[in-house]
């Protein structure tokens, strides 16, 4: 037998060193590192140009004036329904008051109002300052219908001095000897006014309006001091004929 050939050997494969791949890992490192600066890291850090400031700086500015304007508009309407309100209230008071008139108006002048003589309707007192008051009589009547009723009107005080009764006069509310009575002449009715001087000291607690016509009985009304001078209107006081 002829001796068989010896196959020719392979050198083993060399290894590649740690230095070596270092490098390629560095290389591919610093290529996708530059790829992602030219997708994400292009824009970061530019200024807006010229034109996108001028773009965001009106959009600013129409946002500001639309907030002023909601705001102006809100106060507007608050304003507007403030002064609405008050419009109605004064119109109701305004109604009310109407109302009271026609009522008091139908009392004496209506087809169905009860006849009544000569009477002081109300009377009211409004201060002018400590000793000083204004005070305003309502005469009514309506007994005789068309015929004009003439006279005058006397107001006295009664209250209280150094914790005694005292009955102020018509002359003493004026100060005035022999004071002339307020005068008045109507058919239905009429508001007669005057002022009172009360002495300092004295604390009043009932006045009394008494009515003196040109024929007939005198009437005199008296109403609680408080009463008048707390308001408006202050409704009919006890009624005595002298």
């Amino acid at each position: 037998m002829s001796p068989q050939p010896v196959p020719p050997s392979v050198p083993p494969p060399r290894l590649v060193g740690w230095p070596v791949l270092i490098a390629v890992l560095a290389v591919a490192l610093s290529f996708g590192g530059w790829g992602l600066w030219q997708v994400f890291g292009r824009h970061v850090g530019e200024a807006p140009t010229a034109a996108q400031s001028r773009e965001q700086q009106q959009r600013i500015e129409i946002l500001e004036q639309r907030s002023a304007t909601l705001a102006r508009s809100d106060q507007i309407t608050r304003d507007a329904n403030r002064d609405l309100q008050a419009t109605l209230s004064e119109r109701d008071e305004e109604i009310a008051g109407l109302r009271a008139d026609v009522a008091f108006y139908e009392r004496f002048v209506g087809a169905t109002a009860q006849r009544r003589g000569l009477s002081v309707h109300e009377l009211t007192l409004q201060p002018q300052d400590e000793q000083a008051w204004h005070f305003t009589a309502t005469l009514t009547q309506n007994l005789n219908r068309g015929a004009v009723n003439a006279g005058r009107l006397l107001v006295s005080v009664e209250g209280t001095e150094a914790g005694k009764l005292r009955r102020l006069g018509w002359a003493d509310l004026r100060q005035q000897p022999n004071a002339p009575g307020v005068p008045y002449s109507f058919k239905y009715f009429q508001q007669v006014e005057g002022d009172l001087l009360l002495p300092p000291g004295f604390k009043p607690v009932r006045v009394i309006a008494r009515v003196v016509p040109q024929s007939g009985a005198a009437v005199e009304q008296s109403f609680p001091w408080a009463q008048a001078a707390a308001k408006e209107g202050a409704g009919e006081g006890s009624t005595g004929t002298r």
